[in-house]
């Protein structure tokens, strides 16, 4: 049963916000979700609904938003990734932030 897979040290709500993260920047880069491989995820207070990547000519919600800075591994680069707190939310990319 994948849905109640666990990654080392992370609880299984913490767990599936990474799997999730993990697939969606596996589909932005356009590589295979086993090719991608945690580092480390960071629990945060983003500032605005942006989750601290702010889109030119965007508005968002200024709210506090808790989520994860999630660092993953492709071929020895590395990519953060900005989540909410939700498996099933968000997760941003951001290219600019290494």
């Amino acid at each position: 049963d994948e849905s109640a897979a666990t990654l080392d040290g992370l609880n299984e709500s913490q767990s599936a916000v990474a799997l999730n993260a993990g697939e969606q920047l596996a589909e932005a880069l356009g590589v295979e979700p086993e090719s991608i491989s945690l580092v480390s995820m960071e629990a945060v207070d983003w500032p605005d609904a942006s989750l601290g990547c702010p889109q030119p000519d965007m508005m968002y919600a200024q709210m506090i938003t808790p989520g994860y800075a999630i660092t993953f591994s492709v071929d020895d680069t590395l990519y953060e990734v900005h989540t909410t707190e939700s498996p099933d939310g968000p997760a941003v990319y951001c290219q600019d932030k290494k």
